[in-house]
């Protein structure tokens, strides 16, 4: 049996070494190819990427800090020396726990509404913090540009996210929950793609994307006070008599 097992394991042995050789250097060149684009960026390139965190952060916070962590580990992005505390493997691992569990949690109709209002309050300053962190504490004005940048924007994306959630769970199907958590789940990597590869285009979408959520979550906000009125009334809760 051990012959056997030895025998088969020499066989395939030249076949995994090409392959890993083939996996390496394909890692290798993806990092490559980051690191230029990153390193060609100019100024609005970094205020590209820092909107993008900040405004990620607004609906995928634990999804953005693990993987902008685990793009600088693997060597695709390379980070500024501010954000490197992303790649400790603490940091990756809690990031990785969190984004787990946030990823079946918001699914759930109901419970993804608790888990935004739970996580409210991390997501704006965190989003803020990260945004800030492009230019590094040594960063002056720029650094400070980039917080209010980040922080507005996590809590723009975090009211729209939590709105259309709330309006969502109106729908007594549970298909409009994981359709909207998918999309946001893939909205993560395209944000953080665009910005460091198409800063310019990235703020197009960005400046777009931003009046949109203003909109609906103006729109959606009308909807669940009127939703919420006439739950009152079925429940036997008269309006207040007009003077």
């Amino acid at each position: 049996m051990i012959d056997t097992v030895l025998q088969w394991f020499q066989q395939w042995l030249p076949f995994l070494q090409q392959t890993g050789d083939v996996l390496s250097s394909a890692g290798h060149s993806a990092g490559d190819v980051a690191g230029q684009a990153l390193g060609k960026m100019d100024m609005a390139g970094l205020l590209a990427l820092a909107g993008a965190l900040g405004w990620a952060s607004g609906f995928r916070l634990y999804a953005v800090v693990f993987l902008t962590g685990l793009m600088g580990l693997l060597g695709w992005v390379p980070l500024p020396h501010s954000m490197q505390l992303l790649e400790h493997p603490a940091v990756l691992g809690a990031s990785g726990f969190m984004l787990f569990m946030e990823f079946f949690a918001d699914k759930i109709p109901g419970l993804d509404s608790l888990w935004d209002l739970a996580n409210s309050v991390i997501r704006i300053p965190a989003g803020a913090a990260l945004a800030g962190s492009v230019f590094g504490a040594d960063g002056g004005t720029m650094t400070l540009v980039a917080t209010i940048l980040g922080g507005t924007l996590a809590a723009t994306s975090q009211a729209a996210k939590t709105t259309t959630r709330a309006a969502i769970n109106t729908s007594p199907e549970p298909f409009s929950n994981v359709a909207a958590s998918l999309f946001e789940d893939g909205l993560v990597v395209g944000i953080l793609w665009l910005a460091v590869n198409q800063p310019i285009v990235f703020g197009v979408v960005l400046l777009v994307a931003v009046v949109l959520m203003v909109l609906v979550t103006i729109l959606l906000v009308r909807f669940l006070r009127a939703a919420i009125r006439r739950l009152k009334t079925w429940f036997g809760a008269e309006p207040a008599p007009s003077p």
